[in-house]
């Protein structure tokens, strides 16, 4: 992708069936746990570089032994950061005490992080400052060991401002505004609420708080606890939860935007955001990874069992798309073959910008996500020239000469690595004129590939502001000499702001509503930008469920190819000698890749849930009235 993108997290729970004596006999080591999750968080370095965090719970301590541990990094590697820093307590700790090193029981008791019940977090911020108390997990802590909650998600909720009203009218005094911490109370209420009353109902069996205490871990309903809390979300999420006493879950939301896999056997049950981080860490077939149904969670009690429950009722499945096209790792065997798919797809269009020319065509791609996109156009690329040389070979029947054969045989479409990206050049220079410069530097060039009669086709995820493909990558290709540039999108024209995990919370920095503006002017139209304003302003009252998204109004004079046309015009300025066309996956493409997750709102401004058209008309009166600030 072009233009740097911050979006949705990544979580991973492990849940260790066994005593830790299982593991230490089995593997080799009581910290088996650690040492999994540590590979589980790096499989998805990917989804969160901002900042990563760690916690475990040991189960069955006794008083006044520390049963929860938590550290949480924003360094420049934080997941490197966090367990180096883990491994050292243990390795110190274990240095001064070796009479630890085969006694399982007291590492437990004594070391810190070893646990039955762990929970990850890599994040990306979307909401809020990068500081570490930002960072997920978040803990709520009590004296009594089922009010203790940790948490952290991979979500974002539309509606944060209701959430938080909510929590003002159950009496609550929240020390922050933002979603995590909005969510973690409302659950955190009702889990208050629920251990008050099964207290109240054992004291009138006859049991003292002491001997309640186990019989409340017992008794404690996760699932009604989420209904309750979950009652009036509105977003995109994946929620993973720990209680003190060692029950555990992951809710998934009811649209089924954010990701969430499981797997379990007779050691472990373990829960990540991404199939093939569970595949790799603990090497099992693809089959073997389940995904959690949309509004389900997944409940682990202390005592090991696993239960379903069904918490909200599911919605229309609008999984996210853009997990396909780019975020989630490209090795999971259905996304790399739905991005195959998407270039194999986007072929036919190119061939008809380069005049069927394949001969005087080079393909290449930048950035190194788009290479399976890539794979699959070239992949359609050769099956043409295939076809053209039968054809040809047929034509000639037996006049060809075996140098013509040869000449005809040898033809395949020209491949090469023409875009290096050196390195992550921090823009320090404020200055736009020396920032614009430095962008313009982050990619180096592949010189002498290109001839002066050729086309050169380089395939992207995705084109959302534009800007690095202005500023940097037209420029440095137009270095090379083509007679044409086709920059080719695997992803249809992003026109709408996301509000459900990727930081896109605005309007005006999309390319593809520029352009639709800037049609608005030259077709003598813009008057509809009032009209879209006025109606988004007479709908600022309504409930969510009757809002409608206005915005569309502003793209619907004109076809998919004309935005197009207007994006090549934007992004090409007079110092750009090459002519410069930009092809976009047509939506219905996407569909066909990608059959089984049709969350493409970006693209057609069709929200899976109703806080999603109150947030892009909002993100229009910012616009129109010239207000920076977020949409949600």
């Amino acid at each position: 992708m072009s233009d740097v993108l911050k979006h949705e997290c990544g979580i991973a729970v492990i849940r260790l069936l066994k005593p830790l004596e299982y593991y230490k006999e089995k593997y080799g080591s009581a910290f088996y746990g650690v040492n999994k999750m540590y590979l589980m968080m790096e499989k998805q370095h990917n989804r969160g570089q901002d900042g990563a965090g760690f916690a475990s719970i040991k189960l069955d301590t006794k008083p006044g032994e520390r049963y929860i541990s938590r550290i949480r990094s924003i360094a420049q590697q934080p997941i490197q950061d966090i367990f180096g820093q883990i491994n050292e307590r243990i390795n110190n700790t274990l240095t001064a005490h070796p009479e630890y090193t085969n006694n399982v029981a007291l590492q437990k008791q004594h070391i810190p992080y070893i646990g039955e019940l762990l929970l990850g977090h890599v994040r990306y911020g979307t909401f809020g400052k990068n500081s570490v108390e930002s960072v997920h997990p978040f803990l709520r802590q009590n004296n009594w060991m089922h009010r203790n909650l940790i948490m952290a998600g991979n979500f974002n909720m539309t509606n944060v401002k209701e959430l938080f009203s909510n929590l003002i009218e159950l009496g609550q005094h929240p020390k922050e505004y933002t979603d995590t911490i909005t969510i973690m109370e409302k659950i955190g209420h009702f889990l208050d609420d629920a251990v008050s009353k099964i207290y109240k109902d054992l004291k009138k069996e006859g049991y003292n708080k002491r001997e309640a205490s186990p019989l409340i871990a017992e008794r404690l309903k996760v699932g009604k606890i989420l209904k309750r809390a979950a009652k009036n979300w509105d977003g995109g999420y994946a929620m993973a939860g720990l209680i003190g006493h060692g029950d555990s879950f992951v809710l998934r939301d009811p649209a089924g935007i954010r990701p969430t896999y499981y797997y379990k056997d007779d050691e472990v049950v373990v829960v990540a955001s991404e199939r093939p981080v569970i595949q790799t860490v603990f090497n099992v077939n693809f089959e073997d990874v389940k995904e959690l149904d949309p509004g389900q969670a997944i409940i682990i009690k202390k005592s090991g069992e696993v239960r379903f429950k069904q918490i909200l009722e599911p919605l229309e499945r609008k999984s996210c798309s853009f997990e396909r096209i780019y975020f989630s790792r490209g090795s999971d065997a259905e996304i790399y073959q739905e991005r195959k798919m998407l270039g194999k797809l986007l072929m036919p269009k190119v061939l008809e910008a380069i005049n069927n020319d394949t001969k005087n065509t080079v393909f290449s791609y930048i950035p190194n996500t788009a290479e399976t996109s890539f794979f699959g156009m070239i992949e359609t690329a050769e099956a043409y020239i295939n076809k053209k040389k039968t054809r040809a070979i047929l034509s000639g029947q037996r006049s060809l000469s075996a140098d013509k054969v040869t000449e005809i045989l040898s033809e395949r479409a020209r491949i090469e690595k023409i875009a290096i990206k050196d390195v992550k050049l921090r823009t320090f220079i404020t200055e736009d004129s020396s920032r614009d410069d430095l962008v313009a530097h982050v990619y180096d060039v592949t010189y002498g590939v290109i001839k002066p009669e050729d086309n050169l086709v380089i395939i992207d995820d995705s084109i959302v502001r534009g800007t690095t493909l202005k500023m940097s990558i037209l420029k440095m290709l137009d270095r090379l000499n083509p007679k044409k540039i086709i920059v080719v999108s695997s992803a249809p024209q992003i026109r709408y702001p996301d509000c459900y995990g990727i930081d896109m919370a605005n309007l005006e920095s999309l390319v593809a509503f520029r352009a639709a503006l800037d049609l608005l002017k030259d077709a003598n139209k813009y008057h509809i930008v009032e009209e879209v304003y006025n109606k988004c302003m007479g709908q600022t009252d309504l409930d969510d469920k009757h809002v409608q998204n206005f915005v569309k109004e502003i793209y619907d004079p004109f076809t998919d190819e004309e935005i197009s046309g207007k994006i090549s015009e934007l992004l090409s300025d007079e110092s750009v000698k090459a002519e410069v066309k930009i092809i976009f996956q047509p939506v219905e493409n996407l569909h066909k890749a990608c059959p089984n997750h049709l969350g493409d709102w970006y693209f057609t401004g069709n929200y899976p849930t109703v806080g999603g058209n109150r947030v892009v008309n909002r993100a229009f009166i910012n616009f129109y009235e010239g207000n920076n600030e977020r949409a949600y």
